[in-house]
């Protein structure tokens, strides 16, 4: 009965609760912070990937939709949507269509240079509106490792401090500072994992969501590319 006492006892006091509680207050500083970071790792997760996915899913709606239509302006008339990552580039795109041949004598060379400039930089702020948040999630994978491992050695360092001041080397009053220590190590590995993991695919997602994008300017600057020899 005693060692399944001792077995509780011990296990009551590794758990997260207890560590947290009897760490130094340096290091609960750094668990409370490691905490947060995860915190906000997994929001940036829910939240710009759900923005990702939608954006992707209602670009490759809008494409085809515009695929389908023989009439641009009527198109542009009826399904301009300013709230879609192509819908913008689509409306910047005919806004300045508009401008540049409402004048009697089109420059048809200026005018494809300015759609060309306008949609390329359009879809540059659209990629990145779409990338806020990416960074953070960066930030926290790379920093968050060094973090805990800074809670780790200062809980290390006053455990030593300790055990010289009591003058007891025991495992059994070493363990307890220890334990709590690299909790602080665990806890960094616990926010940087998944936003390295988050980083990388979100990345590959918006590299994809960019690739799409320059691709519809690119297809509709030939579109009205043609219509500019049309009009000859």
């Amino acid at each position: 009965m005693n060692g399944i006492t001792v077995t509780a006892n011990t296990q009551a006091a590794l758990s997260p609760i207890a560590l947290f509680l009897h760490a130094d207050l340096v290091v609960k500083i750094v668990m409370i912070g490691l905490l947060l970071a995860s915190l906000w790792t997994w929001t940036i997760i829910f939240g710009r990937g759900g923005v990702l996915r939608r954006a992707d899913k209602q670009n490759a709606a809008f494409e085809q939709d515009l695929t389908k239509t023989t009439d641009i302006d009527r198109f542009y008339q009826e399904r301009n949507r300013p709230d879609i990552p192509a819908g913008r580039v689509f409306a910047a795109a005919m806004g300045e269509w508009r401008k540049s041949t409402a004048k009697p004598q089109v420059d048809k060379t200026a005018t494809r240079e300015r759609l060309a400039a306008v949609m390329a930089s359009t879809s540059a702020g659209e990629v990145e509106h779409l990338s806020s948040g990416l960074n953070i999630l960066a930030t926290i994978g790379s920093v968050c490792p060094f973090v805990g491992l800074f809670g780790t050695v200062w809980g290390i360092m006053r455990s030593f401090a300790d055990i010289a001041a009591s003058q007891n080397t025991s495992f059994g009053a070493v363990a307890p500072g220890i334990a709590e220590a690299l909790f602080a190590t665990a806890l960094g590995l616990f926010a940087a994992i998944p936003a390295t993991i988050a980083y990388n695919r979100m990345l590959h997602h918006l590299d994809r969501i960019e690739a799409r994008l320059n691709r519809f300017a690119d297809g509709f600057h030939a579109t009205l590319s043609r219509e500019l020899d049309a009009e000859a």
